[in-house]
């Protein structure tokens, strides 16, 4: 924040000290250089769809996983913890050629497909803690009472597991909001650029104007920082859920 206050020269001649005046160019001109108004866009489209597509399915194979209903529960799990090491790599040629063929390149909505496919396992071996934790006898109990799975899961299970969704939540939309290589891969097109990779043209552009790279890092940043400011009390007292099996 504060190099991004300062011209190109301060910032090289002393990054540590405060800015000779507080000039606010600087977020004008990345905010035109790196088009941000069109990569937020993008950006959003993709984040909403990865976190989305995640919850959507993520929540009730970690509920199948954590409640035993098919015998081949352990199996899954252990299925997720090996897709989890699998580096994303090994799959970008055959997606290429999978999203050329049907004219997918420079989407951010397939793009967000992707993402949240690659998030998957850590999403549901994150939800599976949270439903450990919830006794088994009120899923019970609303079943004896006539209540179908999803009735079970909507209004029995999801409020239990509500600092959970939210955690998840906000962990696949940051690493949705900040991914690289996939958006870098299949986002072609200088208008389906997102945030990152708008940032990411500013240093190719203005590599030596360094107070301007540091208002773009700033641009890139706040969104989230707004976000996790207004979501901190759920997303820590997620993480501490999580942690402890009851």
């Amino acid at each position: 924040m504060i190099n991004s206050l300062k011209t190109g020269a301060e910032v090289t001649a002393n990054p540590l000290a405060l800015p000779a005046s507080f000039d606010w160019a600087n977020y004008a001109e990345a905010w035109q250089y790196g088009e941000f108004g069109k990569a937020f866009k993008n950006s959003i489209i993709l984040t909403a769809t990865t976190v989305v597509l995640v919850l959507l399915t993520a929540t009730p194979a970690a509920y199948v996983i954590s409640a035993g209903k098919v015998r081949i529960a352990q199996g899954l799990s252990i299925y997720l913890l090996v897709a989890m090491t699998v580096p994303i790599q090994l799959f970008l040629f055959p997606l290429y050629a999978v999203f050329s063929k049907f004219g997918w390149l420079s989407n951010p909505f397939t793009v967000g497909i992707v993402v949240a496919a690659i998030n998957m396992p850590l999403a549901v071996m994150l939800l599976r803690a949270f439903f450990d934790q919830v006794p088994s006898s009120l899923p019970e109990a609303a079943q004896v009472d006539g209540a179908s799975t999803m009735q079970v899961l909507r209004y029995v299970l999801f409020p239990a597991v509500s600092p959970g969704l939210i955690t998840v939540g906000i962990i696949v939309g940051l690493m949705a909001w900040n991914e690289y290589l996939i958006s870098t891969t299949f986002l072609q097109s200088s208008d389906s650029y997102t945030a990152t990779l708008g940032f990411l043209s500013l240093t190719g552009t203005s590599s030596a104007d360094q107070g301007l790279l540091m208002a773009g890092a700033a641009i890139l940043i706040l969104p989230i920082l707004v976000i996790f400011i207004f979501a901190q009390n759920y997303f820590v007292d997620g993480l501490a859920a999580g942690a402890v099996k009851g």
